[in-house]
């Protein structure tokens, strides 16, 4: 049985091809293209994305955007601790992203996709000199012109961050909707007293994650790692 949508909630095929571009662009960028983002484009995104649903409309988020010096300053000082062992020693997450016990097909799919990025980069399993420098690569935002460290409020509870996933993700699919790339990046949040310090953010605010925004460098061979989906059938089931 087929049954049409109201009058005044049709929808045309260039609007679906447009929202499932978007979502089906969406890729993790590791490496960026210099040009800058022109500050309107993202105050234009933000608001959009500020349309995400929230629990009682309490809109969790906080946003940091940075650009210029102070992008270089703060992804110095990180990648300077992140090299160094004897500073990196000092730092923790302040919660737990992943879990502490991993089993499949968590797991399977965490190592697939770290060495089909190994593996276009030419990094073998043995070369942990290269697999650190990467890594690294994290804290420079894949060399974005433009980093973004988001904040919670730390009163906030388990459905606020549910919001906050939301948020995240209309960030990245506002960003394509003007041709820019993401990299969502959780490695921030292991050196968030170097955030906290460079950002002078009040006690009561925690840092979420990081992430990298600008335009994919095309020509960079990890930029065309595109990581395998569950279908449908995998994870949903249809009751009637």
């Amino acid at each position: 049985m087929t049954t049409s949508l109201p009058q005044d909630r049709s929808v045309d095929a260039a609007q679906t091809a447009a929202v499932d571009a978007a979502l089906q662009s969406r890729r993790s960028i590791r490496a960026f293209l210099p040009t800058p983002v022109p500050r309107q484009t993202l105050e234009e995104l933000l608001a959009v994305a500020a349309r995400a649903p929230s629990g009682t409309n309490t809109q969790p988020w906080q946003v940091h955007v940075l650009t210029g010096e102070r992008l270089k300053s703060l992804t110095q000082r990180i990648e300077a601790a992140y090299l160094d062992p004897a500073q990196r020693a000092t730092h923790s997450e302040e919660y737990a992203y992943y879990p502490t016990e991993w089993r499949s097909p968590y797991i399977d799919r965490r190592r697939k996709v770290g060495w089909d990025l190994y593996s276009l980069l030419g990094i073998t399993k043995d070369d942990k000199a290269r697999m650190q420098a990467q890594h690294a690569r994290n804290y420079r935002f894949f060399d974005a012109p433009v980093g973004l460290i988001f904040t919670i409020d730390r009163v906030m509870q388990q459905g606020s961050w549910l919001d906050y996933g939301m948020f995240l993700q209309s960030v990245m699919i506002a960003a394509r909707g003007r041709g820019l790339d993401t990299c969502p990046q959780a490695a921030f949040t292991q050196f968030h007293r170097v955030i906290e310090e460079e950002l002078s953010l009040p006690p009561e605010q925690m840092v979420v994650c990081g992430m990298a925004l600008g335009f994919a460098d095309p020509a960079a061979i990890e930029n065309s790692l595109v990581t395998a989906r569950e279908p449908v059938s995998g994870f949903a089931r249809f009751w009637e």
